[in-house]
């Protein structure tokens, strides 16, 4: 229990087992052995490209994983500080139940640092049996404040006056009224006689009455 977390990881299995030796058939002898699974070849493929970001990629946070349960903080600082360099903060997080969930956060105080654990200890076995898994934190690119800021939406910018457009708005609201159809002078003079014909037994009636 008071182990440092570098002997746990240096430990070997205790009387390990050796199988039986098996022999190799006719059909191995000609064909050869069988090639690593396709699980395992995914797995070194992950690696390998694990291991190109970390190189293009320097950086000073990392998350390592599948801890045992029995490890604590003061052990992941005393095998970081010692063979990688000075830290900063370590969390090793927890459940509701206040068991280790086996991960913890790892943040060292020079940029790089990162890098250099997980070159050190991804997939290092502790106690013989279970890989350190180490993954790196990559800080997103940073954004300029005019890619930031959105355009004018609607406003047009002149010499350091905005200018909003409300002669549009109210051309607008004018096209929504109903216009007046525009009479020829031909529909005026035709209105005309209707209203001289319409008027004029009237007038005729009037002396008649008298």
């Amino acid at each position: 229990m008071d182990k440092a977390l570098d002997e746990i990881i240096a430990a070997k299995p205790r009387n390990p087992r050796r199988g039986p030796t098996r022999r190799t058939s006719a059909r191995a002898q000609v064909l050869g052995n069988a090639g690593p699974s396709p699980r395992v070849r995914a797995n070194a493929a992950a690696n390998v490209a694990a291991k190109a970001a970390a190189q293009t990629s320097p950086t000073e946070k990392i998350i390592v994983s599948n801890l045992p349960i029995d490890v604590n903080e003061a052990q992941i600082k005393e095998l970081f500080a010692q063979t990688v360099g000075p830290l900063k903060e370590v969390t090793l997080h927890y459940d509701q139940n206040g068991r280790s969930k086996g991960v913890a956060s790892v943040h060292f105080q020079r940029k790089g640092d990162g890098t250099k654990a997980f070159q050190q200890y991804n997939n290092r076995l502790i106690d013989g049996k279970k890989p350190m898994k180490i993954e790196i934190v990559v800080a997103p690119a940073p954004v300029s404040l005019a890619q930031r800021v959105s355009p004018a939406d609607g406003a047009t910018a002149t010499n350091g006056v905005t200018r909003t457009g409300g002669r549009g708005r109210r051309s607008r609201a004018g096209r929504n009224r109903k216009e007046r159809p525009q009479k020829s002078a031909a529909d005026l003079d035709a209105e005309m006689e209707d209203y001289t014909a319409s008027n004029a037994p009237a007038a005729t009636a009037a002396p008649a009455a008298a």
